[in-house]
């Protein structure tokens, strides 16, 4: 078993050893679908727009470090809002929209130099919101594949979703509405990814 593990490491190494490290600087963009979970919420549909280094270490790997700006939250939303007339919550049906600013660590493993898979944590910070949200910032997990069309340019389609319980509906009750108590972000990102050549 020694030998196995001794020989693994040996053979990544030298794969490191030998690999030329390059880094590119780049940029995503596209449509973000997003989705609030355990709801009967329906998709919402915006862009995402963001900024990256492409740190390549092996032939196989790359770390890709990302900072993005991306609107996300769901539609026909059931939420409560206090009515000062009354004295009562209004239940009503809304859109909610939530912006983030996102960095995310990119695990990209590639393959035949055409197809890469992308793995990794992100962590989100509001930057502004239209409703009421319980949690300001949401950790996340991105899983994506990526064609490459050119050397520089690629089509790119993530899921990624969010672990933080992110909005407040232990209070909601509606019989025609399905809601848990487990909001959190559910969202598809299809889009394009540039590179640039440094020279």
């Amino acid at each position: 078993m020694k030998r196995i593990v001794f020989a693994f490491l040996f053979f990544f190494g030298l794969t490191f050893v030998n690999a030329q490290v390059t880094f590119k600087p780049g940029l995503r963009a596209g449509l973000n679908l997003s989705k609030i979970t355990q709801s009967d919420a329906s998709t919402r549909s915006d862009f995402y727009i963001a900024g990256f280094g492409e740190l390549k270490l092996t032939k196989y790997y790359t770390l890709q470090p990302e900072i993005s700006y991306s609107k996300q939250g769901g539609n026909d939303v059931l939420v409560q809002n206090f009515n000062n007339q009354t004295g009562n919550y209004d239940v009503s049906k809304e859109d909610i929209s939530v912006d983030y600013i996102s960095f995310a660590i990119v695990n990209k493993f590639t393959f035949n130099n055409k197809f890469n898979i992308h793995i990794g944590p992100t962590i989100d910070f509001q930057a502004g919101q239209n409703q009421f949200t319980q949690s300001d910032v949401d950790l996340a997990f991105l899983l994506g594949l990526g064609i490459s069309v050119t050397n520089n340019l690629s089509i790119e389609a993530r899921v990624k979703k969010g672990i933080i319980d992110i909005y407040e509906t232990d209070y909601f009750s509606d019989n025609s509405y399905n809601v848990g108590d487990y909001n959190t972000n559910f969202l598809f990102q299809l889009g394009v990814s540039y590179t640039f050549d440094l020279k």
